[in-house]
């Protein structure tokens, strides 16, 4: 099967550290297609917690800072989330790419810009000790939902429409784009991938990996795409994958001062 070649993927809201994060079909996705430039576009983790990241998050991480390796000549570029603050210098140095708070590009004529989104979101800036207490009480009961993915989802559902107002978000960034002449936004934050055109403008969102339907975008000489995630049988690690992917996993962790050993999922916060 031929690998998908594209100019630029997106992709964000993977929540590291969250129980319902899909890591490994997120990394999955990463290695079944080929790219020159990946947009981690925030909300990367779900807090400051390192010690909740389970492997498949290490792995994740882990192969983030593959790619990152000037030989492969792919930019790899991390948009700092409300959930990533606080992390991101640390992040950067250990992955070893650059964070910013929006990041600007040109392809093929169009000038693109990637801004996370919360920037936008009004409920979120003018009630940030609610949106808090909100956002520590759904992660409580991800605690203790376990597999009962009913609860989780619900709470990802009720965040996104009530918190996070996709329509609000989505024409603050079209707005912003415009004074900057972007003729392409792309935000994250809402969870909710869509696509709409105002003024010449087109805005983007790159949806999550916290829901079943996993989205992410992605930009050739066609145009662009927001693609669902399909899990496929031969999306599976064989078996020299699976060492390499342990071996980055181990250094990464081992970088960050802790043990490749420990099974992070099962440390209190």
């Amino acid at each position: 099967m031929k690998t998908p070649c594209y100019d630029t993927v997106i992709l964000s809201d993977l929540h590291l550290g969250s129980e319902v994060s899909r890591a490994e079909a997120a990394l999955q996705m990463l290695k079944a297609v080929s790219f020159s430039r990946l947009i981690l576009l925030g909300d990367i983790f779900c807090d400051l917690n390192f010690r909740r990241l389970k492997k498949e998050h290490w792995q994740f991480l882990g192969y983030i800072r593959k790619l990152s390796n000037p030989k492969r000549g792919i930019t790899v570029v991390w948009v700092e989330g409300n959930h990533d603050h606080g992390l991101s210098d640390v992040m950067s140095h250990l992955v070893g790419i650059d964070v910013y708070q929006q990041y600007e590009w040109d392809f093929e004529g169009v000038h693109h810009l990637a801004i996370h989104g919360h920037q936008f979101d009004r409920f979120l800036v003018s009630n940030r000790l609610l949106s808090n207490i909100f956002t520590a009480f759904h992660d409580q009961l991800q605690k203790v939902s376990f597999g009962r993915k009913r609860i989780v989802n619900f709470l990802e559902r009720f965040d996104t429409v009530w918190l996070r107002l996709s329509s609000k978000v989505a024409s603050g960034a079209l707005g912003y784009g415009k004074t900057l002449h972007a003729q392409r936004v792309f935000c994250g934050h809402t969870h909710e991938a869509m696509q709409v055109k105002r003024d010449g403008v087109e805005y983007f969102n790159s949806g999550s990996w916290t829901q079943q339907r996993a989205t992410y975008i992605t930009i050739d000489s066609t145009g662009v795409t927001i693609h669902d995630y399909e899990e496929r049988i031969d999306d599976n690690y064989s078996g020299e994958e699976r060492s390499e992917t342990d071996s980055e996993f181990a250094e990464l962790s081992h970088s960050s001062g802790l043990s490749a050993d420990l099974e992070y999922e099962n440390i209190p916060g």
